[in-house]
Parts: structure tokens; sequence; C-alpha cells
């Protein structure tokens, strides 16, 4: 797909009886058939998806971040548990078993808390609603396909770059967004996703290898001695 430009690829399964088809992949045929796609006579068109992550956020045993007072669990959290891929099962177990250790340290923890403050009043004399809420769904969309087109299955320098480059175009345009109108919910998650966005891009662009589900075109061959990609605060 990426060397010819092509929306899809084809899966063909229809050299099988139609009955085996249907008894093993009932789902699979039902969906396709809501699609106007009949397995058993025709190619199903298919892309590759992204379906989970593989941490980033690095956690103690306990689940504890380094501010104090937040953790990480599953994909999110960087524990040490999984390596460059992770497995479905890996996941869940390590889900599992971080969330029982984060609860008994939360509950250890609890008599040490203070009481929060008091926030004050959220001030919106100075915004306004926005006629242009369409551009929050814009840049959403905009997003998702830089990030598919240059931080997808295969990566090079300069399309990583690229990326990095939208991606703060972005930041800048939310953020003007962000001071002139009231905010809401989809302003807020298009904020935190751009903000993940430019996380994974440097992540990416700090790794000069190619390892798990990291691939750089530039960069083919592995480290003898890997080390994690960590991002220090100010970079």
């Amino acid at each position: 797909m990426k060397r010819l430009g092509a929306d899809c690829v084809y899966l063909d399964i229809s050299h099988k009886p139609a009955d085996f088809i249907i008894k093993h992949f009932p789902t699979i045929y039902q969906r396709c058939l809501e699609l106007g796609i009949d397995m058993t006579k025709d190619p199903i068109p298919a892309v590759p998806a992204a379906h989970y992550t593989c941490g980033g956020v690095m956690t103690d045993l306990h689940g504890q971040t380094d501010i104090n007072g937040l953790y990480a669990i599953g994909e999110v959290a960087y524990t040490g548990l999984h390596g460059a891929n992770r497995l479905a099962s890996n996941s869940l177990l390590e889900c599992l078993v971080f969330a029982r250790a984060a609860s008994h340290d939360i509950e250890s923890q609890l008599h040490k808390i203070a009481a929060p403050c008091t926030l004050p009043a959220w001030d919106e004399s100075k915004v306004s609603n926005s006629d242009e809420e369409v551009v929050i769904a814009h840049n959403w969309h905009e997003l998702r396909l830089f990030m598919w087109d240059y931080v997808g299955i295969v990566r090079t320098d300069k399309r990583l770059e690229r990326a990095l480059r939208r991606c703060l175009m972005l930041q800048q345009e939310i953020e003007e967004y962000y001071s002139n109108f009231r905010v809401s919910n989809n302003l807020l998650e298009l904020r935190n996703l751009v903000q993940v966005a430019e996380l994974i891009i440097r992540c990416a662009m700090d790794r000069k290898e190619s390892r798990g589900l990291h691939y750089n075109i530039d960069y083919p061959e592995q480290f003898d001695n890997p080390k994690p990609t960590i991002l220090q605060p100010g970079r």
C-alpha cells in the first residue's frame, strides 16, 4: 500500500466452500454482507489498523509514575514487563496485576493525602461560543491522516520531520482556539491527542534503529544493547 499508494489490499478466500467460510467466520461474514461484500464470492478489502499501544508512561512496580498520586495502568504504561511489541494476553495479565498492585498502594497512602485546596471558579467572561466548531473535526481528521501516513508502519526521518511540523502547527491552532472560545470535551480531547502524537513522534525520532513495532527505513538494523527512549521535560 505504501509503495503503490493503494487504498487497500484484498483478501480472497472464495476458493473455499461457502459452508466452510460461513461456519468458520460467521461474524466477519455477516459484517461483510452488511457492507455489500459476500466473502464466499468477493475479495475483502483490508487495511492495517492500530488496536493497542505499547506503553510509554514509566511506572514503578506499584503503577506509580514520577508524579505523586498519578498512576498509569494497562496499555499506556511502560512497566518493563513487555518488550518492543506487546501481545494481547500479556497486556491483559499485566493490567490485572498492576491494577491490584496500584489499588493496594493507593490504599496504603490514603492517610497521608491532604485535603485538596479550593479551586477558583472557572472564568468564561473573556471567551465566546465558537461558530467554527467544524475546525475541531477538521483538525482531528488532519491529525489522523498525517499520523497514519508519516508515523505508521513504515517510517523515515523525513516523514517523521513532516509529521512533527504538522503537529506543532496544529498545537498552535488549538491553543489559539482554546484561548478565544468556550472549552468543550471535543476540544480537550483534540488537545490531548495532539500532545500524545508529539510524544510518539519525538520518541520515534530519538530511536535510531528498527525494533518491534518501530521500523525506520533509514535505520533498518537493531542495536546490540538497546535502551528505552525516554523523553525528559523540556525536550
